[in-house]
């Protein structure tokens, strides 16, 4: 009776080991995915957008909470070297979301440029700025400002894409609106004339911006 009370012991501390030891197994293997993971990030050619980063953060957390709740059954090698790779993933971070603001203001200038440009061509050279004031529009020069706006889309119209067109539709809306205020004090005939102008902006408009839209349809068509 105590041989088998011994054997059953003895059964019961080995079965404990082994099964502790698988967990630690699990354990090392779980914390070697995150390893791996980060160092795959590194070997990757960075794409600097905030869907791209959510994405390859996404994968790291999920791969950290296994590990997070399992901390307990990691020798301190494991241990070593995760913290190793949470250093480097750290780093990788700061990295990716200093490079996601530059891009991001990058873009924000590229723009505010291509903005005033068409502001410029359309108004002349800083006649409006980025705060959209119309002021420089009186009734003595409201003809003039839309003569050269109409004249500037009518050179300019095969060149204009969809994008250019929203922005000349807001730009155009916004003088109209200037317009309003300052058209009593226009000169006798001014108002006839800018409604022929009117006239004319509307069907190089309805013309060349329906075409645009449809050759960009077909391009992406093509592409895909």
């Amino acid at each position: 009776m105590k041989t088998i009370n011994t054997l059953m012991a003895t059964a019961i501390v080995v079965s404990s080991l082994v099964s502790c030891e698988t967990a630690n197994t699990e354990s090392r293997k779980n914390a070697d995915m995150v390893v791996v993971y980060v160092d795959s990030i590194q070997n990757l050619t960075p794409e600097y957008s905030n869907e791209s980063w959510t994405n390859l953060n996404k994968g790291y957390q999920e791969r950290m909470v296994i590990v997070e709740n399992d901390m307990d059954n990691l020798d301190e090698e494991t241990k070593a070297k995760l913290e190793e790779s949470k250093a480097k993933y750290n780093a990788l971070k700061a990295s990716y979301e200093n490079n996601i603001r530059e891009k991001e203001k990058q873009m924000v200038a590229t723009t505010n440029n291509y903005k005033s440009n068409l502001r410029n061509a359309l108004f002349g050279e800083g006649a409006i700025g980025e705060d959209m004031q119309f002021n420089y529009v009186t009734g003595a020069n409201l003809h003039d400002v839309y003569q050269r706006f109409v004249n500037t889309v009518q050179d300019n119209k095969d060149k204009y894409s969809r994008e250019d067109w929203d922005e000349i539709k807001v730009l155009w809306e916004a003088l109209d609106n200037r317009k309003n205020e300052v058209e009593k004090d226009a000169a006798d005939g001014d108002n006839t004339k800018i409604a022929g102008l009117k006239i004319k902006f509307g069907a190089i408009k309805a013309t060349n911006r329906a075409g645009t839209k449809g050759d960009e349809n077909r391009e992406a068509k093509d592409k895909s």
